[in-house]
């Protein structure tokens, strides 16, 4: 028969802590436990024959002598008695219990009151529910709906939802979708040990693949219980013992494979005394798949933790605060939030979830509560401080968010690093406003770091030369007559503008850039403006190349044949006075002259005694030379008799 045993069985770190603190106290002097520090009758024998003996109440505590009190915690009245009496209360409450216990009193100064999943008359749960008032206590949803519906709920009260240590995930999550559902102002924290979770997903999980299944613990332990029913559910044989004495050879009868695992308050050596029964000797009995012995399976679950390590584990409940990781050893992880991420904006739920496998680098170990501090953010930081190590020997091109202006620069921040940026190298024309660039997001090169002064130097405009380079070769490869771009206005003139088609400038002239008249590109763009251009010509030797904008497929005079015929009135813009008359534009790109005889009904010494520039009239189309495609126009025509109107030569 094959024997499988669970990868978490036997002490978790709060039992392990509570029995070698109380040892300890034993050997050091003496002593009493009040009740048992778990529920183990071989450990307790121990530990009585250390000199540590068991009392029962408060009274039976002697003045100055050192009183243990167990893993499960105690009730505050209890701890208040024994120091009353002049007891020194030595505290072997798991780290886990001690958090829910901090998280009660907390919501009771918040004037929440308390629901707590779990057995009403466990020690841990009386110890949780001392430290506040009117808790409720439920040990399933049925318990909790009979609460609901008593006239001692109201949808709006302010609730705060923990559960038992050891309390089944299937229960707690029934409980919480039942509970979501009626409450408006419901605070959860979900305090089941990830332990103790890990311990039952690797128990169920065993039970579904062998064929029997063994659980070693005392019958007094919830946990140990708690493990045995949830077994049962996937497994049609299991057998719970206290030791090897009560197992019997008819439980593995027609067996090909068994599994094996422990409560939280079996000690090891009744784990390998049983685990040698069933195998029928004392040997290392290779894992399935892993090649491990029993003392090296052992040895990987009590590894010990050290302050700036690295450490992966399992996220097995994220809280309020902080987040709880299952190191895989006795000691509880816990990241706090504002560890978690260097982003302030980042949200928990976007960066882990429970089931993920995390890495982190450890704070602070506490021996003496039982957990370790975890971070990934500053794993992060050293991460990245090696991404930018490598990054300048590669060469490699970062991006960042400008998040100041410093002092003859930018300052950057690429995943947390302060990265200085020179204004020489910041991209931006020389003496330019850099406040502009906050916020923004760019791209650089870091050229310079040193990691012992947390000094780190980059470059924007090596990044942009680059790409600016590329983008020229590219558009010299591909350049043709014809071909349209998108480009911006970079620059200016009288004569015309220049406009970036891609790290390559070209020119359009004045007279490319409208149909219409115009003394000064000002006129119809701007720069920083976006032009369709096209182009007209190029010079590769010398990289000119010539723009346009206008659209050649629309021919102005075609547009006004199509539009206007003799006879007809057109409002018109006067685009230039002469001393014979005035031009004006009667379509973008076509103008008709308006002779000086033809300005007014009264004689007139020159034009500008009645029109000026750039203003808009009604004139009448009195010729049309489709050969010379001229216009003539009269506003005199409009105002006088068609009779009186004379009809007076062109002058060129």
């Amino acid at each position: 028969m094959k024997v499988i045993l669970a990868k978490s069985a036997g002490f978790c770190y709060g039992v392990e802590r509570a029995v070698a603190l109380a040892g300890q106290t034993a050997r050091d002097r003496g002593g009493a436990m009040l009740g048992s520090v778990i529920h183990n009758d071989h450990v307790i024998a121990e530990l009585a024959a250390l000199g540590m003996r068991q009392i029962a109440s408060p009274e039976e505590a002697r003045a100055g002598e050192p009183v243990l009190i167990r893993s499960h915690g105690e009730r505050l009245d209890v701890i208040e008695a024994l120091t009353a009496r002049g007891a020194e209360v030595v505290d072997a409450t798991c780290p886990n219990v001690r958090r829910t216990q901090q998280l009660v009193m907390d919501a009771a100064r918040e004037g929440r009151r308390v629901v707590i999943v779990g057995e009403a008359e466990h020690p841990e749960v009386a110890a949780i529910a001392s430290r506040c008032d009117d808790a409720v206590v439920c040990d399933s949803p049925a318990a909790l709906e009979k609460w609901l519906e008593s006239g001692d709920f109201a949808a709006d009260m302010p609730l705060l939802m923990v559960a038992q240590t050891t309390c089944i995930r299937e229960i707690w999550e029934n409980c919480l979708n039942f509970i979501k559902k009626r409450c408006t102002n419901l605070k959860v924290c979900d305090t089941i040990c990830g332990a103790t979770q890990k311990r039952q997903n690797e128990a169920a999980e065993l039970a579904a693949k062998v064929d029997v299944m063994v659980v070693v613990g005392d019958r007094k332990s919830a946990n140990t219980r708690h493990l045995t029913e949830i077994c049962k559910e996937a497994c049609p044989r299991v057998v719970q013992i206290e030791t090897a004495d009560e197992l019997s050879p008819d439980v593995f009868f027609g067996c090909m494979t068994a599994g094996l695992t422990a409560g939280a308050s079996t000690p090891a050596s009744i784990i390998k005394e049983v685990y040698a029964t069933m195998t029928e000797e004392v040997k290392n009995e290779t894992r399935a798949a892993e090649g491990e012995s029993f003392e090296e399976m052992l040895e990987k679950s009590i590894k010990t933790l050290n302050t700036g390590d690295k450490v992966s584990g399992i996220v097995t409940a994220i809280g309020a605060t902080e987040i709880q990781v299952d190191l895989g050893c006795k000691q509880a992880g816990y990241i706090p939030i504002s560890e978690l991420s260097a982003d302030p904006d980042a949200k928990v739920e976007d960066i882990v979830k429970v089931g993920d496998e995390i890495e982190t680098y450890i704070v602070r170990v506490n021996d003496v509560e039982g957990y370790a501090t975890l971070s990934k953010k500053r794993l992060d930081a050293v991460k990245v401080w090696e991404d930018i190590e490598k990054a300048v020997e590669e060469k490699t091109v970062l991006e960042g968010i400008v998040s100041e202006v410093n002092k003859g620069g930018v300052v950057v921040s690429v995943k947390g690093v302060r990265v200085f940026v020179p204004a020489s190298q910041s991209g931006q024309p020389r003496d330019a406003d850099l406040s502009a660039m906050v916020k923004q997001s760019v791209k650089l090169r870091v050229t310079e770091v040193n990691r012992a002064r947390r000094r780190v130097v980059g470059s924007i405009r090596s990044v942009q030369s680059e790409a600016r380079a590329a983008a020229q070769k590219e558009v010299w490869e591909n350049i043709e007559v014809g071909k349209h771009y998108t480009g911006t206005v970079k620059s200016m003139t009288s004569y015309g503008v220049f406009v970036d088609i891609g790290g390559v400038d070209g020119m359009v002239h004045i007279s490319e850039l409208s149909w219409s008249r115009i003394k000064h590109p000002s006129e119809v763009v701007k720069v920083g403006d976006q032009l369709d251009v096209y182009v007209i010509s190029f010079d590769t030797e010398k990289h000119k190349i010539s723009l346009g904008v206008k659209d050649r497929t629309q021919n102005p005079w075609e547009v006004f044949m199509k539009t206007y015929k003799v006879g007809d009135t057109a409002n018109v813009r006067i685009v230039k006075l002469m001393t014979f008359g005035a031009f004006a534009e009667v379509v973008p790109g076509v103008d008709g002259l308006i002779h000086i005889s033809q300005i007014a009904d009264r004689r007139i010494e020159k034009p500008g005694d009645v029109l000026s520039e750039n203003q808009m009239v009604d004139a009448k189309i009195t010729a049309i030379d489709e050969e010379k495609q001229k216009i003539s126009l009269s506003i005199r025509a409009l105002l006088v008799p068609e009779a009186e109107a004379e009809e007076v030569p062109e002058e060129e």
